[in-house]
């Protein structure tokens, strides 16, 4: 994640009659434990372009970060070995044809290649997948659903969404925290057990990411506040900081912005090991849950860098309602 003024960290009703009826559970098992997180993505994503022999080599027309190379010459790529291996056999007079998806349209486009010490250069930087850390939000018992992050994941060299082919959730310890200073959002540092998958990634949204729980799960419920629920006042945020212990942390929510798209409850930590901890809100901790009165009622989405000890949350009735359309 790239830092910004503010950083990326991780209600659905219809009318069935005169009255609104749940599209979701009604209650659902709360997260907090840390995830790590995989995605394979739909072809070969462009992050950047380096120079080869002095110029850029973009092609005609020209292709664009955030472009995912799905074939050359029409054979279609799914990784970067593939790529490489496929121009090389590929390659006529230095010249390729390239197919990339971007914003769902197929473009095709032509691209001469530069041999460097017998090498086809593309003068492009690329990535297959990506792997990061987050937070789990909440599991719908019912559906099997889940959600983390509260916010879409970035590729941190574009900063573009990242399109999501496969993808996985799956066992993370924390093992050490960098702090959050005064214009400086700490992290949250882990060993990944990719093996140990919680379950498949759907979906990459700017409400979080989501997909069908596959592990064993707890038990216990808690009720799902409406965005009526959320008061100014304390409340609880749930994460952890050290190896897999999920901890509760109060919190203050200071107002409530019910009409922004994702940026809902403003909330300053103001629990003591918290703070001593982390310095306030760190990356890692997107999708931790909060919970007031009893109630899950929103997700961590944001640090405020000038002050990580504040940062904003989304209605976790908004994410429950993009949770519910992946099963459609």
């Amino acid at each position: 994640m790239k830092k910004f003024k503010v950083w990326f960290l991780m209600i659905f009703f219809f009318l069935c009659s005169p009255t609104f009826v749940w599209a979701y559970s009604n209650k659902v098992i709360l997260g907090g434990e840390n995830i790590g997180i995989h995605i394979e993505t739909p072809g070969v994503m462009v992050i950047g372009f380096y120079r080869v022999n002095g110029d850029y080599l973009k092609g005609t027309p020209e292709i664009q970060v955030g472009d995912y190379i799905t074939k050359i010459n029409d054979i279609p790529v799914e990784t970067i070995d593939e790529l490489t291996t496929t121009i090389e056999k590929e390659v006529q007079d230095n010249s390729i044809q390239m197919t990339v998806l971007r914003d769902g349209n197929e473009i095709v486009l032509s691209m001469n290649l530069e041999v460097v010490d017998g090498i086809y250069k593309t003068g492009l930087y690329v990535k297959d997948s990506i792997t990061g850390i987050g937070t789990l939000t909440y599991i719908d018992p019912g559906t099997k659903v889940y959600g983390a992050l509260g916010h879409e994941i970035l590729e941190s060299t574009s900063t573009k969404q990242v399109e999501v082919k496969t993808g996985s959730i799956f066992e993370s310890e924390v093992t050490s925290i960098r702090k959050s200073s005064t214009g400086n959002a700490g992290e949250k540092n882990a060993e990944f057990f990719i093996r140990n998958t919680y379950g498949d990634l759907r979906i990459n949204t700017n409400h979080g990411i989501y997909g069908v729980y596959s592990s064993n799960m707890n038990e216990n419920t808690i009720e799902v506040g409406s965005k009526d629920d959320v008061r100014v006042g304390e409340a609880s945020i749930y994460t952890v900081l050290d190896g897999n212990e999920k901890k509760e942390y109060t919190i203050e929510i200071t107002s409530i912005q019910e009409f922004s798209d994702v940026k809902n409850i403003s909330f300053q930590i103001t629990d003591e090991e918290l703070l001593q901890k982390a310095g306030g809100i760190i990356q890692g901790m997107s999708g931790s849950p909060i919970v007031q009165n009893g109630k899950l009622i929103g997700a961590v989405t944001h640090v405020i860098v000038d002050n990580p000890t504040t940062g904003y949350g989304i209605f976790i009735t908004t994410m429950l309602e993009t949770g519910d359309d992946i099963l459609e």
